[in-house]
């Protein structure tokens, strides 16, 4: 596991773009299989990478998914996807065929089915599950990650790609990403800012597997996270 720990969240921002972008640049023949996560963090990604990298970015060289989606539709605020394609796939002009959304308003079951289908089929596969070039993980104050929140860990062993889980806190259902891509992924990325988050922090780097992103983080292959020094400050 490797940390990278940034002065504010506009820097680690920075550095995880030119991270990404950098990767595609080792391997310029490749196309790239991506998996993002939603939230405040991201978004504030999304913001710099749509006005500060849209030019050196090789957008056609990216297939765009998502690790999880609230079951919403994709005008509503709370979309992964919707904000996503406000924030950054609109204003750098992505090609739709290059990106891949969960489809928030229909029955979470049935997507999430539909959707384990759709990438099965469209990811390259490693020791028969799809295996994305990177997966951008956020975690919770509570330890969460990809909705899988405490009490769901049954999903991290699932060996369905995507399965429906709850927001315990107010009853929301969410798809996300189980354990059988999270570790088959080539590299884990968690990007994580915010004094609120510190003590996940320093459970994922000093503790034992308190919770979903710290059990993630210890044991999948290739980790990475890139903190501001409010989240890295324990």
């Amino acid at each position: 596991m490797k940390s990278y720990t940034y002065h504010t969240a506009t820097e680690t921002a920075h550095a995880l773009i030119k991270h990404l972008i950098g990767m595609m640049g080792r391997e310029p023949d490749k196309i790239f299989y991506f998996a993002f996560s939603g939230g405040s963090t991201p978004s504030l990604m999304f913001d710099i990478w749509a006005n500060e990298y849209k030019k050196v970015t090789p957008w056609k060289r990216m297939r765009i998914y998502w690790v999880d989606e609230r079951c919403v539709p994709a005008e509503d605020s709370e979309s992964n996807y919707g904000t996503m394609r406000r924030l950054l796939l609109d204003q750098v002009g992505m090609p739709e065929e290059f990106v891949f959304p969960i489809l928030g308003k229909c029955p979470p079951e049935a997507e999430a089915k539909r959707y384990s289908t759709l990438v099965c089929s469209t990811v390259p596969l490693w020791r028969g599950f799809p295996a994305f070039d990177a997966v951008l993980l956020g975690a919770g104050d509570d330890g969460h990650t990809s909705s899988i929140f405490p009490g769901q860990e049954h999903l991290l062993s699932s060996f369905h790609p995507y399965e429906m889980s709850v927001n315990p806190y107010n009853g929301q259902k969410r798809i996300a990403m189980t354990g059988s891509l999270l570790f088959t992924a080539r590299k884990l990325i968690f990007f994580i800012t915010g004094k609120n988050k510190a003590e996940v922090v320093r459970d994922i780097l000093d503790s034992g597997d308190t919770g979903p992103a710290a059990y993630v983080a210890h044991h999948a292959e290739n980790v990475e996270l890139f903190l501001d020094a409010q989240a890295g400050g324990k």
